[in-house]
Formats: C-alpha cells, structure tokens, sequence
C-alpha cells in the first residue's frame, strides 16, 4: 500500500507547534461556554458525559494517500453508512501527505478547522491529544473498546494535557513485526531457521555465526542503527524516556552499553556492511540479492521478495522476531479519531466506529493489494488469517502475525528526529571506534535530554 508515515520530523513540528498555543479542554454537559484546544465547541463534546445527539448531518473524512489505490473500497463504506444512517453525508479527504502535511494539520487545529474523522499516526494523535484537539472517545461512548483486541486498546492511549492517559483513537490497522531470514546462508552459518533466537542479543550471536562464515561474501543485516533504536530498546523492555516523555533514561540501564558493544563488534567483525553505517536503505535490495541474510521485519517484506526475486523468495523463510524481556510483540497501529472541534460529533463518531468495526477491517485487510493485520478480535479469528492454505512464507508470515498480534500491545516509544539523530550518532561513533560504547551512551542520554528540554 502507499500509505505515507508521518515523519518523526513532522510530528516534532506538530508538537511543537501545538504545545505553543496552550490549548486544552474546558466545561462539559453542565458547564457554560466549552472548548476544545481554544475553540468553541459544542459542550457535549467535552467534560464526563456520554456523547448524545442523532446521527446526521454532514461530515468530513480524511485519510492519507489512499484513495488512489483504494477509493472503490472506501467509496463503499461510506455509501454503506450512509445508507444505514439516512441524512447523513460523508465528504471524503484524502492528503497527499507530503512534506507540508504537518503544518496543514497545525494550522487546521489552531484554525478550529479539523476534519471530523482523521487518520492518524501514533506522534500525531499525541500531539493532537496533549493540545486538546482530539474527542476523548472512551469517555464519549464506553463502549468504544469492546471490538478491539484487548491489549491493543489498552495500550492504544494518548497523554492528554495532565498528563492523564486517554482513549482519543481507535485502533485501525497494523503490519506486525517478524523475522525474515534466507534459509541457505542460515545454514551455511550453522544456524537452524526452524529455531529463531528468542532475545535480541541471540539474535546477533547469530549475526556473529554469519559474519565468520560469510568472510565479507555476504553479511547478516544493515548496519544504521536508525532501525534498530528505539525498537530494540522497546522490544528488552529497556525505558527509552522517563514516564512524562521529558527526559532520556536509557542510559540508567545497564543493557544499553552492552547492545552498543554488540553493534560494534559486530560492525568491526563484517557482520554489516561498511557503506551502510549512515545510508537510509533498508535491507530490501541487498536480500533480494543474495547479499543479506536477514531482511526487513515488516511481513509486506515477503510479498516485496516474492515480486522482485522468486529465486531468493524460494529461500526465505520467517519466525517470531525475539520476544526478549517484554514478552510479546508490539504493533504501530495507524489510528482513527474524531476531533472535539466537530460540530457534528455524534456523526463522525458513529462513521469512525463503523470504519474501524470487524466487518469493515475483515474486508479491507483481505484486499490482495494491502498487507495489514486488523485490530478487531472477531477479524483476527477470521479464517482468512488462522486457517491460512499453503506453507509459502507469505502464508506463513500471515498465520505468524494474525497469531502474535492476539496480545500484541501499541506502546512503543516516540522519539522525534532530532532525538533520534542525536542518539543514532553517538552509537555511530562507537560502531567507528571513535569512542566507547559507555561513553557514547552517557553522550546520546545528554544530547537526548537537551533537544527534550528545548521542546518542553
């Protein structure tokens, strides 16, 4: 699919954008004037009560570069609630998403201009959330998580303004996490691909295995740690960043130093390729030529393989990525929510619910030209994703992540690119010898934390 990401970049200009207007949300069902983020709204809209009011009325929907590829499907949706809720109208946006997104959403949010029903990213719905601008949907209708997969809508929360965590998005869809590996080089390493590594560090002891047998014929993975920081992190349950998201911590963990001294022994023993410290390209072209025994962790990887190299496809196969001390995987989920700006509230949230609900998530995660996972227990139990035919590593990759995402969480650390940047140089210069990995730790927590306290 063509969906664009949200950059850290854009989201740290959201942020921060928002943080300078000093937005939040005030009054409620039995106050006088509301507002939400500075703007006038309807009082049902905030406060404790139960959102109430009939479903009609226009609306505005926005996605973000998908109309292109999927407008027939969505195209059918709305004219599926529209029908079923008479009087209603349901305008579709849909965002190129391009450099300029960020700003145009900062400047519809302060403008009061949201569209009613957005989708969003993770860094987006924060800021979003912590500026006011967002419809706290758990409060606004309590049964608002019933269809989701328990873990992931308990994780799927926001901080608002307090720093009170809120239920202001709706699951939508997700692409699970897996390892992807060529079977020939594995063996050839003497690792066995029908027993991956169960933590991050046995993952790179195997990189090790295959950097000494591949003697710079091959190597094992990229060697940017940009992909790596802060998921790694995250999946040994080391804490990137204090509870408030205002300070760096890694540093405090002793684990840290020693995956810094993993990536530079395996860096300095070829385990990496050289050229690839500081390049942005991810694993895809190399594994599709045989010159990268590990490939990207994302399972739509499997169908780029199939595609592009049939001959390397052949020798793939997938396995569970390290659950290592966290115990499970996590999902970054693309959300849907309803701005508290809308001045038709009930409407776009009864169209969210109804986009987001298992029927609408079943069909369109079995479009052939997508690879997602749904965020609904009902479609996570559908055949299509337990009683998958064939034992091809796509029809694998599909059962693995169907399965793992049951008790998959969202939480996962957002890091702006400044941060990250700052921190992936320090183990840079680590991985080049240049300094320590003890001391490019405690240089990456400094940085870190100035770049946090110049956005606070």
């Amino acid at each position: 699919m063509r969906a664009r990401r949200l950059t850290g970049t854009v989201a740290g200009v959201i942020a921060l954008a928002l943080t300078a207007a000093g937005c939040g949300l005030s009054g409620g069902s039995d106050s006088g004037d509301a507002t939400a983020g500075g703007c006038k709204v309807d009082q049902g809209n905030v406060g404790s009560g139960k959102l109430t009011g009939d479903v009609k009325g226009k609306i505005t929907f926005q996605t973000t570069n998908l109309k292109k590829d999927f407008g027939e499907f969505f195209n059918g949706v709305i004219k599926s609630f529209e029908k079923a809720h008479p009087g209603t109208s349901v305008k579709w946006i849909d965002d190129p998403g391009d450099s300029t997104f960020g700003q145009r959403t900062v400047a519809d949010a302060q403008a009061c201009t949201l569209p009613d029903v957005i989708n969003v990213d993770s860094p987006t719905a924060t800021a979003l959330t912590k500026a006011g601008y967002l419809l706290d949907l758990g409060v606004k209708d309590p049964d608002a998580a019933k269809p989701f997969v328990p873990a992931f809508w308990k994780s799927s929360t926001m901080k608002d303004a307090s720093g009170a965590s809120v239920h202001t998005v709706l699951p939508w869809y997700t692409g699970g996490i897996l390892l992807t590996y060529n079977t020939d080089l594995l063996k050839k390493a003497g690792i066995d691909p029908a027993k991956p590594p169960t933590t991050v560090f046995g993952l790179f002891a195997d990189y090790e295995k295959v950097a000494k047998a591949a003697k710079g014929k091959y190597y094992a993975t990229m060697a940017n740690p940009v992909w790596r920081i802060p998921a790694d992190w995250d999946q040994m349950n080391i804490k990137t960043l204090s509870a408030d998201g205002r300070s760096a911590v890694f540093a405090d963990d002793p684990r840290t130093v020693q995956w810094v001294q993993w990536m530079v022994k395996l860096y300095q023993e070829g385990a990496m390729p050289k050229d690839s410290l500081s390049s942005n390209n991810d694993p895809s072209t190399l594994y599709s030529q045989g010159k990268v025994a590990y490939g990207s962790t994302n399972p739509s990887f499997v169908r780029f393989v199939k595609q592009n190299s049939p001959s390397v496809y052949a020798r793939t196969g997938v396995g569970q990525q390290p659950f290592d001390a966290l115990g499970h995987t996590t999902g970054a989920p693309q959300y849907i929510t309803v701005a508290a700006t809308s001045k038709n509230a009930p409407t776009a949230l009864a169209f969210a619910e109804f986009l987001t609900n298992a029927e609408n998530q079943t069909a369109w995660c079995k479009d052939p030209n997508v690879v997602i996972f749904p965020t609904t227990t009902t479609s996570l139990d559908d055949p299509f994703f337990q009683k998958v035919s064939g034992d091809d590593p796509f029809s694998e990759a599909r059962k693995l992540v169907a399965e793992q995402l049951k008790t998959a969480t969202a939480y996962q650390t957002n890091l702006s690119t400044a941060v990250q940047n700052a921190v992936v140089g320090q183990v840079q210069l680590a991985m080049q010898g240049k300094k320590s990995a003890e001391q490019a730790v405690k240089d990456a927590q400094a940085k870190a934390n100035e770049l946090l306290k110049q956005s606070s």
